[in-house]
């Protein structure tokens, strides 16, 4: 049995990468960096566990990519990151490696592990090529080492040395913080960091993103209520009949909601806005699907179309439709003509026939976010 485990951390805000899309989900083929970089460590040793962190609005979704990996909820920086998934960590070794470097080599991981028990932490590094100067003076450039991650530390050692008040900026300052001893090996100019956009043309492994196509459809069904105005695609189509609903009851929203989710496979509406929540009575759903937007972009999807077809006896839709198409759009950061809306009635059978509420049904159309084109 292994007696080192993998812990890889993911739960950052990628802040500094200065993009819609996080670089943890930066497809390279078809696969999220964070997912790349994770398999890319996993496929050239063996661990007893990997365990991946990730911010706290990803953690569901990341979960629908693996059942072999544990996933971890994230703190507010990757020292509490780390110390949450080390809570996970049942062995006496510990690698813990980013998943912005995704460009980890053999060589570099074998002389890692090779060393594993010679000092309580192993750290990789490179050398410095240029002149370094250092608060206006040039200090000899052979006394500098740039740190690399994956570091390999006893995980009692780095539990001790985590628990201090301190923010580290890696594992080894930690470690040497409390009197633990420090083992440096060569790394690789390959395992480049990615923090900036700019330094997507330094990753040596990665792939083009798949060209994919994702097809999401989306229906739901709202009943009547009279003394509420109705909301259908954002736009107000009756004064004082709306719909039965925890929500302000835009059926049509909650449809395309559905459909965007569908595509992507991240659940449905309900699972990320339960009727239970107080926080979502009587919401504007127009919030909602911003949310859902939000949360596609930053996970890798671009939307390129919805078609959308509308149930109804009553209210009549046609003066609204052209209204419905732009709020939508906007809300989508689509061209009105790529949301279509249709509006037609079931012929006076069943409930929407009876005048008791409306349908509605969404198809949607994602694709991935190539990175090329940001």
């Amino acid at each position: 049995m292994p007696d080192l485990s993998l812990i890889m951390l993911g739960a950052g805000d990628s802040t500094r990468f200065k993009h819609t899309v996080k670089k943890q989900w930066l497809r390279f083929g078809d696969e999220p960096l964070w997912l790349f970089a994770t398999k890319n460590i996993m496929q050239k040793a063996l661990f007893e566990d990997i365990i991946v962190t990730s911010h706290k609005d990803e953690l569901d979704y990341m979960k629908k990519f693996s059942d072999e990996l544990i996933f971890v909820h994230g703190g507010k920086n990757r020292q509490e990151s780390l110390k949450n998934a080390l809570l996970h960590v049942k062995t006496p070794y510990v690698l813990v490696s980013d998943i912005a470097r995704a460009c980890i080599d053999k060589e570099m991981l074998t002389r890692i592990i090779k060393e594993k028990g010679e000092a309580d932490i192993i750290v990789p590094y490179i050398d410095v090529s240029d002149t370094v100067v250092y608060k206006d003076e040039t200090i000899d450039r052979d006394d500098v080492k740039l740190i690399q991650t994956p570091q390999l530390s006893k995980t009692e050692t780095l539990k001790k040395a985590l628990a201090q008040n301190t923010i580290y900026t890696d594992d080894s300052s930690a470690v040497k913080s409390v009197g633990g001893s420090v083992k440096y090996v060569y790394g690789s100019k390959r395992a480049k960091k990615l923090t900036y956009f700019e330094d997507l043309e330094d990753l040596k492994c990665k792939e083009s993103t798949s060209k994919d196509i994702f097809t999401g459809n989306g229906f739901d069904v709202h009943p009547f209520e009279k003394g509420k105005p109705m909301y259908l695609c954002g736009v107000k189509v009756h004064e004082n009949i709306g719909f039965k609903a925890h929500s302000d009851g835009d059926v049509a929203l909650h449809a395309i909601i559905d459909s965007l989710l569908g595509a992507i496979g991240a659940g449905d509406i309900g699972e990320l806005f339960p009727d239970s929540d107080k926080n979502y009575e009587n919401i504007d759903s127009k919030i909602l699907l911003k949310n859902v937007f939000d949360f596609i972009t930053k996970v890798g999807y671009k939307i390129i179309n919805c078609d959308i077809t509308i149930m109804a006896e009553t209210p009549k839709l046609k003066e609204f439709k052209q209204q419905m198409s732009k709020t939508v759009s906007q809300i989508l950061c689509l061209d009105p003509i790529k949301v279509n809306i249709k509006a037609t009635t079931t012929e006076k059978l069943g409930f929407i026939g009876r005048k008791e509420g409306v349908a509605v049904n969404v198809t949607s159309t994602l694709k991935y976010i190539d990175w090329n084109d940001l």
